[in-house]
């Protein structure tokens, strides 16, 4: 929530949607979600309640079948409009990977990506090569405000503020017994809590 807080105010969004993944087909069945959609659609309206930038986008997981970035980005174009410009927020090492998703050349005529990573830390271009190298290069955009200017096809770096925390290691919190909590906002804890989640056969 802090990186969506950052990156809100640093490129002015008028709106960030949470949208929690449905089943992401590259995710081997070994690391699919922990726990159900609706668990995890409910945890993130408990955790972005009073903020009146933040909206849950349940789009993902009403689908069937597989999900796909690229469809849930055509969705949002196709109700919003060709003009208004849309930005894709995720993290450096993801970025790194995109190589590996659905129809990933034609997510730039659909979506702005803002690239977030931790303050001084480069190591993530590294490990970009070929097309998505040709790509970054290309595309790059240094001016958080002119991202508006345009509705798609721009990416830009921004540094957030280095918050050690983990999913994973708050799932291993919960399951050997220690208390994560103030890594997460108190009303996802209590839900959590209250639903068994990340257990040894929690759901």
């Amino acid at each position: 929530m802090r990186l969506a807080q950052q990156a809100a105010e640093q490129i002015k969004l008028q709106e960030v949607r949470f949208i929690p993944a449905g089943k992401p087909y590259h995710r081997a069945p070994e690391l699919a979600q922990p726990t159900s959609g609706a668990h995890r659609a409910e945890m993130v309206r408990r955790a972005i309640h009073g903020n009146e930038l933040f909206r849950l986008d349940a789009r993902d997981l009403e689908r069937s079948g597989p999900t796909y970035t690229y469809d849930t980005l055509a969705g949002l174009r196709g109700e919003l409009g060709e003009q208004v410009p849309l930005v894709v927020l995720l993290g450096a090492d993801a970025f790194a990977l995109l190589e590996t998703w659905h129809r990933w050349r034609e997510l730039f005529a659909l979506c702005h990506f803002a690239v977030a990573q931790r303050a001084g830390a480069e190591t993530w271009r590294e490990r970009i090569g070929g097309e998505l190298a040709a790509v970054l290069r290309a595309r790059e955009q240094a001016d958080a405000q002119r991202i508006g200017a345009s509705a798609a096809g721009s990416v830009l770096v921004v540094e957030m503020t280095p918050l050690e925390i983990s999913a994973t290691a708050i799932r291993a919190q919960l399951r050997s017994g220690k208390s994560p909590r103030y890594l997460l906002p108190d009303a996802v804890l209590e839900y959590i809590v209250v639903n068994k989640l990340y257990l040894e056969g929690g759901r």
